[in-house]
């Protein structure tokens, strides 16, 4: 039986992609702040095991992974989820502390997740496994007043890149999906202050879909970088 570890499991993507895991049969660790809303998504299923962690506090992490692994053997799949948008202004209307709370969670919190990930994929035996980061179609076309999210989102292509060309040696592949528009919870409130300006969407469940065909590939094979977004979603065209 395969084996995952979903971070920001709790809610919105981590949420329906933990969820379609358990479906098709996978051992699943959940990773997010609330353990309650962890049980919650589980909904009592053997095969998830529910890990409170806070992804930017490296204890923590290791000790999650550690506490996965010890339980259910090995690895298979990361999917790195977890993150924020942060309050949406112009740069010089943001605090430095706004900054760094998005910094920290979507760009240090995946990497300590990556780090944990990657050590027990070439610890184990057999070696290898697979990492898929949740980047953002923000990292290609931003939203306004988007900064912090964004440049975090630039930046985990970047590490996605390295992650991928330094996990070759130990056979771990590293791939990235980049969504735009699911109906998150986040969307839903943008969607409920204006819903005259609602925007094209499309529903969680098809991302937790795409992230499962990703990490069931083959290792021989693996999706570099996925654009996933709503059918009418205006990102490709000309002002």
């Amino acid at each position: 039986m395969k084996s995952i570890m979903i971070t920001g499991a709790s809610a919105g993507i981590g949420a329906a992609t933990a969820r379609a895991f358990l479906k098709a049969g996978w051992h699943v660790g959940m990773i997010a702040r609330r353990g309650d809303a962890l049980a919650a998504v589980a909904g009592g299923d053997a095969r998830a095991i529910i890990l409170p962690c806070d992804v930017t506090r490296p204890d923590e992490v290791q000790a999650a992974f550690d506490s996965f692994a010890t339980r259910v053997g090995r690895l298979d799949v990361l999917f790195n989820n977890a993150g924020l948008f942060g309050r949406a202004a112009p740069i010089d209307e943001l605090e430095f502390d706004e900054w760094k709370q998005v910094v920290d969670v979507n760009l240090n919190g995946m990497f300590l997740c990556a780090r944990a990930a990657f050590g027990q994929m070439r610890r184990q035996q057999p070696g290898g496994g697979r990492i898929i980061n949740n980047g953002s179609v923000s990292a290609h076309s931003p939203r306004e007043g988007a900064v912090c999210y964004t440049a975090t989102k630039h930046a985990i292509t970047g590490l996605t890149k390295s992650l991928s060309l330094d996990g070759r040696a130990f056979d771990i592949a590293c791939g990235q999906i980049d969504i735009g528009n699911a109906r998150t919870e986040l969307l839903e409130g943008i969607i409920a202050d204006n819903p005259e300006n609602a925007p094209p969407t499309m529903s969680v469940e098809d991302v937790a879909r795409a992230v499962v065909n990703m990490a069931d590939l083959p290792p021989e094979a693996n999706v570099q970088f996925m654009t996933l977004m709503a059918t009418k979603m205006p990102l490709i065209g000309r002002g």
